[in-house]
């Protein structure tokens, strides 16, 4: 009960105005057990602006928490760990018609993970490029623990966090618990490809480090190694945000089909049985089918870009250089075409997280973010050209990887009246000045292009370079399907070009629709072919008026055994022929590249087997089943051997191998000079 006393001080410490009475109330338990009834309102009573305490959230679940806001009735708490947006009224007091809870003093419902951290323990951090309102988050390794005396390191590659407090000069700055400076290095190892080349702080020798045989790395390279602050909001306590769940040892398969003509394919679904429906557009954890072998989440019509990254995720010698960390010695973040390394580095990211094992669903959202920033037609929720966005991604990479540091100015070469093998070996030496990545080793070849003006016959011979081939489709009358070959055929016969693409003849004066033949030199190890399904054609009815559509005519492409031979000019190599197997299917259904849906059929790398991707779904399949009037795109890699810059290199070597014998033999040097001697003077 509450008893109400009157006390009367001491005579001699009275003022002169007369006796002073205060006033207790004091509160009295029935037992020594009991609970103290008003300590719910001492603290109520007490709180305010900046007070640290517990909070309950409306899943019921305990937070570390600062008050943001105190009025008669409620407190507004800002969640630790959590983003502004999700800060919430409580009621000051209990016993309010609110369910809520009010909040407790700190760490009275909380453990004090903080204090007890220690080398080993596991947390969760936020990633490094995350966005500050809507954070993804990792979990990371304690490298080392730092004492409360150490001088603050400077961040270096952490995550940007909201800035909700102010130091003694009125600066914005992130909370930190308590004040507390207290900071702990991290490795966050599904950020070991956002490496910078900057090394870190190296940690203080009065660290405090829990075990005598832990190893801290001197160079450490954020974000993948970082330091942050242990009472921030960087860092979460284990299963804050991720929260651990039992992952069966096999997937779970359904029976699906896309389409009527198409035989059935299994697909495999993650173990949580969800596909990315609703609102779920997060990376979800479990077993795939098989290494390299995940879904991804539709990011909003995204379906054009999983198709592609489906199928060139599967690009061995490509795949291997990023994962092996091979890319960071050829960054070239100067390159005015190139994103800063950026886009790299986010796709490095990508094949990391696909490569893992740890995950069946994956949403690329740092990926396509990092794409629409450097290229605006894709920074949006449209449906797009998958070959489109192959072509961009491709020659963006190469760029953010381009050996060639300073490009130098180079006048494109006509190859009339020259020998085509000496043409082609000056076309690809002036093209290395200026491009030289592992993408051109790999995924570019040469083909000849062959003008002729139709009025005064002149002709016009260049060399250039291709890494994808566009292949005419003519229906044919009376069959099911029309073999690729024919579509071969109609790319190698060449064409005449409209008025809309017309060539200026320099003897003529004007633009002539002229005769053009195109022939292939060489073919890369990756062998892109683009089916041009999507056509415009004049209108019967509206004068210059066009009509998109699209061939939907099923082109039978082989599965094991492309021979590109007979279409293949230049010197060809036994030991790596131009016969190609089939990795990839990029397809499309609907009426045009820009609407519709985009699947992949891929065969794995690393089991060969074929798998069917649409979007998060993932199912077996084989090759022959994307024999389809859907299929796009076909990828094809050399089926023996390997040649670089398409077998260029071996013939430079050659040539050059050539020359020095003949200058040896001349007593030339190996630039071709002769040494001269001068002739004595005769005496007189």
């Amino acid at each position: 009960g509450l008893q109400e006393l009157s006390i009367v001080q001491n005579s001699n410490q009275l003022q002169s105005s007369g006796p002073v009475v205060v006033e207790l109330l004091i509160e009295i338990r029935t037992s020594p057990t009991s609970g103290w009834e008003r300590e719910p309102l001492e603290l109520g009573n007490r709180l305010q602006v900046g007070d640290y305490v517990d909070a309950q959230d409306s899943a019921r679940k305990w937070y570390e928490g600062i008050v943001r806001e105190v009025t008669p009735e409620t407190v507004k708490v800002h969640y630790f760990g959590w983003g502004s947006r999700w800060d919430t009224h409580l009621p000051r007091m209990k016993g309010t018609n609110s369910k809520a809870l009010p909040p407790v003093p700190l760490w009275t419902k909380t453990a004090k993970w903080r204090e007890q951290i220690k080398v080993g323990d596991e947390v969760e951090i936020r990633e490094s490029t995350s966005m500050v309102q809507r954070p993804k988050w990792h979990r990371g390794t304690v490298l080392a623990v730092g004492n409360e005396t150490d001088p603050p390191r400077k961040p270096e590659g952490g995550a940007k966090l909201e800035l909700l407090d102010e130091n003694d000069a009125g600066k914005k700055i992130p909370l930190m618990l308590l004040k507390r400076r207290r900071q702990i290095l991290v490795e966050v190892p599904q950020e070991i490809h956002n490496c910078s080349t900057t090394p870190l702080t190296p940690p203080p020798r009065n660290s405090t480090n829990n075990d005598d045989n832990s190893i801290i790395p001197d160079a450490a390279h954020p974000p993948f190694r970082r330091w942050v602050s242990l009472y921030g909001e960087e860092i979460c306590k284990v299963n804050t945000h991720k929260t651990a769940k039992k992952i069966t040892n096999s997937p779970v398969t359904l029976n699906y089909t896309m389409e009527s003509q198409r035989p059935p394919v299994e697909v495999m679904k993650p173990f949580n049985n969800i596909h990315g429906s609703g609102f779920v557009r997060e990376s979800l954890r479990g077993i795939p089918p098989a290494a390299g072998t995940v879904g991804l989440h539709n990011l909003g019509n995204s379906c054009y870009m999983n198709s592609i990254l489906q199928c060139i995720n599967h690009i061995k010698p490509i795949t291997q250089y990023f994962l092996k960390g091979d890319y960071l010695k050829e960054m070239n973040k100067k390159n005015p075409l190139g994103s800063g390394g950026r886009m790299a580095t986010a796709y490095a990211s990508f094949l990391n997280d696909i490569w893992t094992g740890e995950f069946s669903i994956l949403a690329p959202r740092l990926l396509k973010q990092t794409v629409g920033c450097f290229a605006p037609q894709f920074n949006n929720t449209i449906q797009h050209d998958s070959q489109e966005f192959c072509q961009y991604l491709m020659d963006g990479l190469h760029e953010d990887l381009n050996r060639v540091k300073s490009k130098p100015y180079v006048e494109q070469m006509e190859a009339n009246g020259m020998d085509d093998g000496r043409a082609a070996m000056e076309s690809w030496r002036k093209h290395l000045l200026r491009h030289d990545s592992i993408f051109v080793d790999y995924t570019q070849g040469m083909h000849r292009s062959h003008l002729t003006c139709p009025s005064c016959g002149r002709e016009s011979i260049k060399f250039d370079i291709y890494s994808s081939i566009s292949l005419p489709i003519v229906p044919a009358k009376n069959r099911s399907s029309i073999p690729l070959k024919d579509c071969l055929d109609q790319f190698a016969a060449g064409e005449q070009l409209d008025s809309h693409n017309a060539w200026y003849c320099s003897s003529c004066k004007k633009h002539v629709c002229a005769l053009k033949l195109i022939t292939l030199w060489n073919t890369p190890d990756v062998l892109v072919l683009h089916l041009k399904r999507f056509t415009f054609e004049k209108c019967p009815t509206v004068d210059g008026r066009l009509i998109r559509r699209k061939i939907d005519e099923t082109v039978d492409f082989p599965i094991d055994r492309l021979d590109m031979s007979p279409y293949t000019l230049g010197p060809t190599d036994p030991d790596a022929p131009p016969i190609y197997k089939l990795f990839g299917v990029s397809e499309h259904t609907g009426s045009t590249a820009n609407s519709g849906h985009y699947t992949a059929t891929v065969r794995n790398t690393e089991d060969g087997n074929w798998y069917r991707y649409n979007d998060s779904h993932v199912g077996t399949s084989s090759g022959e089943a994307a024999v389809t009037g859907g299929a796009y795109l076909l990828f094809y890699q050399r089926a023996k051997g390997s040649l670089r810059w398409a077998g260029m290199e071996k013939e430079m070597i050659a040539e050059r191998s050539k020359n020095d014998s003949s200058n040896m033999a001349a007593g030339e040097d190996t630039d071709g000079f002769r040494e001269v001697t001068g002739k004595k003077k005769k005496k007189r």
